[in-house]
């Protein structure tokens, strides 16, 4: 199979909605104040961190106990965290030696 110049175009178009839509889930339900937590990433401005929840869910936890514990959030929070730290870990990092 044989692709033209716009078949890999209208692929790559495809692929930046997908992206655009993933970025616009996240921001949805991940926000950023820095007088809320510090300025940590929380979960649609309340005090409850997206650090916290990969804690509970590292160590162990299930959505459900999460939600028990957290009333207030929904399950569509806690997979926007994983996205959130999905899309951060999605990058390249160069560790330099400071003196």
């Amino acid at each position: 199979m044989t692709f033209s110049y716009g078949d890999r175009f209208a692929n790559f178009l495809n692929l930046l909605v997908v992206v655009y839509l993933i970025m616009e889930y996240i921001a949805e339900r991940i926000t950023l104040d820095t007088n809320v937590c510090n300025g940590k990433p929380t979960i649609r401005g309340k005090r409850i961190a997206v650090h916290t929840i990969l804690e509970f869910l590292s160590a162990g936890e299930t959505e459900g106990e999460i939600l028990k514990n957290y009333p207030s959030l929904e399950a569509e929070d806690i997979k926007a965290c994983l996205k959130f730290a999905s899309q951060l870990l999605d990058r390249s990092y160069t560790i330099k030696e400071v003196a």
